[in-house]
């Protein structure tokens, strides 16, 4: 697939919280999409509610919000 010229930045949502010793391939996933992104020269902007987590490093993306997402109605 063609990259898009006219997208500059791209937000991410994070996997939020996790169970000890499931649903890391969620996380590693999240940080890969992260990673390819930035190769494309794209700004990418994370929100995760899970700070403990390789997805909130400051390598990974170029802004971290570290934020609880929820709906408001």
């Amino acid at each position: 697939m063609p990259r898009r010229k006219d997208l500059k930045k791209v937000m991410v949502i994070g996997s939020g919280p996790i169970i000890i010793g499931q649903a890391a391939e969620f996380d590693y996933a999240g940080t890969q999409a992260c990673r390819s992104l930035k190769e494309e020269g794209l700004t990418v902007v994370l929100i995760n509610s899970n700070p403990a987590t390789i997805m909130t490093d400051a390598d990974i993306a170029d802004r971290v919000y570290i934020e609880p997402l929820t709906p408001e109605f």
